[in-house]
């Protein structure tokens, strides 16, 4: 199963560090939002918490 994480950072570093790492987690999806300062992540149930933490850990906050 999968799970979608919706996330939003102060800049658009942040944004480049998170996706960088959602990859290494193996995210199904990555899409970038049209702000610049937010991304939608598709990651395996399994990966979610560790998910989570590393978008609270590259700035970001994130919405269910």
């Amino acid at each position: 199963m999968t799970s979608t994480i919706h996330a939003v950072f102060p800049d658009v570093s942040g944004v480049r560090e998170a996706a960088l790492k959602l990859q290494a987690l193996r995210a199904e999806l990555i899409e970038d939002g049209a702000d610049g300062s937010s991304l939608t992540a598709t990651i395996g149930d399994e990966h979610v918490s560790l998910a989570l933490h590393m978008i609270r850990q590259t700035g970001g906050t994130t919405e269910s």
